[in-house]
């Protein structure tokens, strides 16, 4: 692994086991409960679903918002102004990476920081549309508390049941359905952003994928694609993962200890 950092150019495309050191939850690591994240096809198929996740969310991005970058990022920011890395491709969506100074950043799943219309296409932050859905919802998110048994997701939900007096709002402009900036399970990354994350490792020397278990395709065709142009590719990660069987070198280990020995 060393040798990989020791000639710079590094393109690291991290996953959730990147961000379980800043207390957000993976979704597939060996102690992580079974998970049922919402998909695109349920948010858009009824105002129920999207109440539901919006009440949740209301809660769990908090949690998110709080969260900071632990050493790994830390780590990650400062190989980069080394001139070590050359970017990252998170498939995370708590921004703990530009939260920790790294410059070159592609979200490939999107941010939990933006909302988008699906209606007018306007962008606005989450922070605008707390400030609503406070108004709205008075006291709401203070009576859902840890002690009640809330589980934060690796996505800024909030697994709590009681949602049937939350009340909802919509675009402000246009009056249309109002999205989080993130890709939801059986949604499609947009294409210039999956051209831009090939882009990058195209220009990269080499692939360290970092706490992922590379389950679904929007990280594991970098992988391939990696290896299909001859770029060494090395997988830190405490668990099995799909890239396994095509790795140059793989690590069972945590991505701030092995980062930590390329230092």
């Amino acid at each position: 692994m060393a040798d990989a950092f020791a000639h710079g150019g590094v393109v690291a495309l991290t996953g959730a086991g990147m961000s379980t050191d800043s207390g957000i939850p993976d979704y597939r690591g060996p102690d992580s409960p079974p998970r049922n994240p919402m998909t695109i096809q349920q948010f858009m198929s009824s105002p129920e679903f999207r109440r539901h996740y919006w009440a949740r969310n209301h809660v769990g991005w908090r949690h998110m918002d709080a969260a900071m970058p632990n050493a790994g990022h830390r780590m990650l920011a400062e190989l980069e102004a080394r001139g070590v890395v050359h970017g990252v491709i998170t498939q995370n969506v708590d921004m703990l990476h530009t939260k920790a100074g790294s410059r070159t950043v592609i979200d490939l799943h999107g941010v939990y920081g933006r909302v988008r219309c699906l209606g007018c296409e306007r962008l606005v932050s989450r922070i605008e549309l707390d400030e609503r859905l406070t108004r709205a919802n008075p006291g709401f998110a203070e009576t859902v508390t840890p002690a009640d048994g809330v589980e934060i997701a690796p996505d800024a939900d909030a697994i709590i049941s009681s949602t049937e007096h939350f009340r909802m709002v919509d675009c402000e402009v246009c009056g249309g359905i109002l999205k989080p900036d993130i890709v939801y399970f059986g949604d499609s990354v947009p294409k210039p952003r999956v051209r831009a994350a090939f882009d990058l490792v195209d220009s990269g020397s080499s692939l360290v994928v970092l706490g992922s278990s590379l389950t679904v395709m929007s990280g594991l065709r970098f992988v391939r694609h990696a290896r299909k142009t001859g770029k060494p590719v090395f997988i830190v990660n405490r668990g099995a993962t799909r890239g396994d069987d095509i790795a140059t070198l793989k690590i069972e280990a945590g991505c701030a200890e092995v980062l930590a020995s390329v230092m």
